[in-house]
């Protein structure tokens, strides 16, 4: 009978090593298993180094020494091709895959297959691509010794620091499935968020674009046609006409000016954004921005709250916890608020207090906080406040999308009403002097 041995956690969360005999790999697991034991790594044992076999002598041709007949260490042999290297994929990995991917690792691992096997059936069916690549890399670094959390942490750009961080706490408590279990939910309820978000975005951004092209094919194609025919007749043009003249005058001779100045803009606003004043200035605008500032900071305070219970729930100490969630809000003044409380808490006071100083959380979100520290059930806390704010950010999409779709009208009737009315103008005084002259 076989022997494997098998890495696995203890009831403490210790990392121990076992040399079980059974029939199979799976075997091995269930014996394990009836022990109280999570195995985590099953590897056959060998009896003995398997030996190297040497090749036979090669004659040497007539006229070359035998060194020169005999192939170099490690050469590949005549005729053989060389190992195919995989394909290098540059960019990120999507976060709708990411979550697709901590999905399925974590119903593998709640079925009690090792984190091996679990990477290597995930790697295989993903497609060509970097995340099959990485998981890959990670399976090989798992296998080789290495800790699931280790293996991730070397892939920065694809797991983020709160990524990690769960990870090792659920391998040090040994609870890993249920951690991915809650990471699978954590990333799946902020993928809904940014969904509904998008969705609800996208038809004032085709209406607005559709209203723009048309309004310049007009001041381009027919406004100055107008313009030949009120010059040619010599019609006085009214002050409204002369705007849109000037105007339709301004697209034809500086056209490139519309399309640079966006685009200059907003790379002139990202690299502003990058710098740490600009950052803080770009992101308090967004909070206080008009319609869109309370959707922004209901949706951070969301992010924060369930990043953090979630990572409380998972074992992580709430200094490692505030200093990764600090990183993940994607809000500077956000970000500094919970660098003081990080700093306040350190120093032994309560979280709510440097919260509520902060004047960037409401009252509703300081005073559940500090019921939840005073109760001992902060994480849980967290999270009610995190789906009350998903609540509210729903509605309040909801309700904006309500405004926006009658703004756009009036704003589209008010631009068509514009040119109508400048347009007709002229051609009303042209038709008073022909009757006049009748």
């Amino acid at each position: 009978m076989p022997t494997f041995t098998v890495e696995a956690m203890d009831p403490k969360g210790k990392r121990v090593k076992y040399d079980v005999d059974a029939s199979s790999p799976n075997d091995a697991i269930v014996k394990l298993k009836q022990k109280g034991l999570k195995p985590m790594n099953v590897k056959e044992k060998a009896d003995a180094p398997a030996a190297v076999a040497t090749p036979p002598p090669t004659q040497a041709a007539p006229g070359k020494s035998p060194a020169a007949a005999a192939p170099a260490v490690g050469a590949m042999p005549t005729g053989g091709k060389a190992p195919k290297k995989g394909i290098i994929f540059v960019g990120r990995v999507k976060h709708k895959q990411l979550t697709q991917f901590t999905q399925q690792l974590s119903v593998l691992m709640d079925a009690g297959l090792p984190i091996v096997r679990s990477l290597k059936i995930l790697s295989n069916q993903q497609k060509p691509g970097l995340l099959k690549n990485i998981l890959a890399e990670v399976a090989e670094d798992v296998e080789t010794g290495s800790s699931f959390s280790e293996a991730l942490g070397k892939h920065p750009k694809t797991f983020d620091k709160l990524y990690v961080n769960m990870v090792k706490a659920g391998e040090a408590g040994g609870v890993l499935d249920v951690i991915l279990q809650r990471l699978a939910a954590f990333m799946e309820r902020m993928e809904a968020l940014k969904r509904k978000i998008v969705g609800a975005s996208i038809y004032p951004v085709v209406v607005i674009c559709i209203a723009i092209a048309v309004v310049l094919c007009i001041m381009t194609f027919i406004v100055p046609k107008f313009k030949e025919v009120f010059e040619q007749v010599k019609v006085p043009m009214p002050a409204l006409t002369v705007v849109l003249m000037g105007i339709s005058n301004f697209v034809l001779n500086f056209w490139w000016v519309i399309i640079a100045l966006p685009i200059v803009s907003w790379f002139a606003v990202k690299a502003w954004s990058r710098t740490k004043g600009g950052a803080i200035t770009v992101d308090r605008l967004k909070l206080k921005a008009p319609l869109i500032g309370m959707i922004i900071k209901k949706s951070v305070i969301s992010r924060f709250c369930r990043t953090l219970g979630t990572l409380l729930q998972s074992g992580v100490p709430i200094l490692e916890a505030l200093a990764i969630v600090k990183n993940a809000t994607g809000n500077e003044v956000i970000s500094n608020a919970i660098g003081q409380v990080h700093d306040s808490i350190r120093e032994g006071e309560s979280i709510a207090e440097p919260l509520g100083a902060s004047g960037v959380f409401d009252d509703l979100v300081i005073n559940m906080i500090d019921v939840g520290e005073e109760t001992g059930e902060l994480d849980k806390m967290l999270l009610k406040i995190a789906d009350n704010y998903d609540a509210e950010v729903d509605a309040a999409v909801s309700a904006l999308m309500s405004v926006l779709e009658p703004l756009l009208i009036v704003g589209l009737g008010f631009t068509v009403g514009f040119i109508v009315v400048a347009l007709f103008l002229p051609l009303i005084s042209l038709l008073d002097g022909i009757s006049k002259k009748k």
